[in-house]
């Protein structure tokens, strides 16, 4: 029988069904990422932005459609991550408004709710891309109206809609060079069409879900029981797991010798080898090793880098949270009464114990730990602001897919005035601490940091994890790339010629200071031997070099 309407209770697990869908296709979102870098993370940003209103969606028993629409737009909201996420909240508190006072959806509440889910989101972004997840979303709900005036029954509607998606999506290349170059379609429309194609499974029948839904996690992985470990007993720090794609013959004693390298930077190796792939497990406080050995073996692909330590502790404080929930805010009340209030308090986004430290020295009062590779969720831009005791407070977000979650939380926070600084990199945000004045009003510190930060280039090294050209250069698996502001500027096999290819192509009139930030896989040596050679090759230029401690990227470097 053909589905004429929607009531919560088919909503309740046609989203559900979705969500999950999303989850258990975010590592195939992750490689569309368009740069050959470590850290493609829209589908990781994704799930976790639909995971954070999935968990609470199925604790709903029965819920009427404006509960229903109130937790998914909420929970959604606050779990957003990253650009994609963002977007993806967006869409769908834009439906869930105009769904809410419904007493039942049909095709024409369907079409009205794709249109204001488009509307709420094009709103958010400040400039809207085409070839994005946004026009794919716009293509939908065009057709979503035309559908409706046809009479057409929902499960035809959907049907119609979504392969009217998957069309567009197959078209972003045309739209956005970057795409078609990197031979890709967008990551964030493809992560929409999953979610859409699964709560077509889950409305149709074709899914079945739970109402209570199990926590998810990377499919297959080898995992460790955290709940009962010490954090002072983690000796390595890094949950790392990868698959090596295997481009030479893998034999007994490459596993032999591989896991030997393994052993002696970390512990707890998982190594499971097949004819085609390796899948690898192991803790270690040096990722990158890890992932540069496999690197001699294959292509990389499923990367993912968990900081144990700061999950068993955020696990440690929630299970205290729920025990002294009511002392501790009573504590925290206390503390705000004694606490004299600020006028200028401020957050920072960092990644590694140097960078964390540098942002405390300029002032800053509270760090989210994230960034390129763990972007923090609105919730957590939030509960930042919370803790921070001052009338107005500035959030730098140092990272371009954090900026519009950072913006979400500072329009819903009420109690303070947040000010978003829109710092794209580490470099950018420190520079703009540096252009704080106490003595001048938010509005003209905001100027001021932001005047500060415009007159830093940032530049970051790091290794490709497969073979492609863009921006014009070929990039082969393993090799060094030097990005800066404007995209892939530098690529080689020596990382220092790297560096010195990327400051070349930073340094502009009047600069004379360039910064490098030196990451956890590199030693002080090696870094000190890289800031003699950029000093060689610029003698006019003071050169800086600090510990920043941060993963992934070997170098952050600033010229101003």
């Amino acid at each position: 029988m053909a589905i004429k309407i929607i009531d919560a209770d088919l909503l309740q697990k046609a989203f559900l069904a979705g969500a999950y869908n999303l989850e258990r296709n975010k590592e195939y979102i992750n490689e569309l990422n368009v740069f050959p870098v470590p850290d493609g993370d829209t589908g990781s940003n994704m799930s976790l932005t639909i995971m954070s209103a999935a968990n609470e969606v199925s604790n709903l028993e029965h819920p009427g459609l404006k509960e229903l629409s109130k937790t998914i737009s909420s929970g959604s909201l606050r779990g957003a991550r990253g650009n994609s996420g963002v977007i993806l909240s967006q869409l769908l508190r834009g439906f869930c408004k105009e769904i809410k006072e419904k007493a039942e959806i049909n095709v024409n509440v369907l079409a009205d709710g794709f249109v204001r889910g488009v509307e709420t989101a094009y709103k958010a972004v400040m400039k809207p891309k085409e070839g994005t997840i946004l026009t794919v979303a716009k293509a939908m709900a065009e057709k979503a109206v035309e559908l409706a005036e046809q009479g057409v029954d929902v499960e035809a509607f959907a049907e119609a809609v979504i392969e009217c998606g998957d069309e567009t999506l197959e078209k972003t290349p045309e739209l956005l060079p970057v795409l078609k170059e990197a031979g890709v379609v967008d990551s964030g429309g493809q992560g929409l069409m999953e979610f859409l194609k699964g709560a077509y499974n889950g409305l149709t029948g074709k899914e079945v879900v739970d109402v209570k839904p199990v926590k998810t996690g990377s499919a297959g992985a080898a995992s460790v029981d955290s709940e009962n470990i010490d954090t002072s007993d983690i000796k390595f720090g890094y949950c790392t797991e990868f698959i090596i794609n295997l481009e030479k013959e893998f034999t007994m004693d490459d596993e032999i010798k591989f896991k030997e390298y393994l052993t002696s930077i970390g512990d707890s190796l998982v190594c499971v080898a097949d004819d085609d792939f390796v899948k690898i497990h192991v803790h270690t406080n040096h990722p990158g090793l890890a992932f540069e050995k496999g690197l001699e073996y294959g292509s990389l692909t499923k990367m993912k880098i968990d900081n144990m330590r700061e999950e068993h502790h955020e696990k440690l404080m929630k299970e205290q949270d729920k025990i002294k929930s009511a002392e501790r805010d009573a504590e925290l009340a206390e503390l705000k009464k004694k606490e004299e209030k600020k006028p200028y308090g401020f957050v920072a986004v960092s990644v590694g114990e140097g960078l964390d430290s540098i942002f405390k020295e300029f002032g800053v009062d509270h760090i989210i730990s994230g960034g390129q590779t763990m972007n923090p969720s609105t919730d957590d831009v939030l509960s930042a602001v919370e803790k921070v005791n001052a009338d107005t407070v500035f959030v730098l977000p140092n990272n371009k897919n954090i900026i519009l979650a950072a913006n979400q939380a500072a329009s819903i926070e009420k109690e303070k005035k947040v000010i978003v600084i829109p710092s794209k990199t580490i470099p950018q945000g420190i520079s703009a601490m540096i252009g704080f004045e106490g003595t001048l009003s938010p509005e003209e510190n905001a100027e001021s940091m932001k005047d500060a930060m415009s007159m830093v280039k940032s530049g970051e090294v790091t290794y490709a994890v497969r073979d492609t050209s863009i921006d014009g250069k070929e990039i082969k698996t393993g090799d060094f790339m030097g990005i800066s502001d404007d995209g892939i500027k530098s690529v080689g096999t020596d990382i220092t010629e790297v560096v010195k290819e990327l400051v070349k192509e930073m340094a502009y009139d009047g600069s004379e200071l360039i910064s490098v930030y030196y990451g956890q896989d590199v030693n002080n040596e090696d870094a000190e031997k890289l800031v003699k050679a950029i000093s060689d090759t610029y003698p006019d230029y003071e050169v800086e070099l600090h510990p920043g401690d941060q993963p992934v990227y070997y170098y952050i470097l600033s010229v101003e």
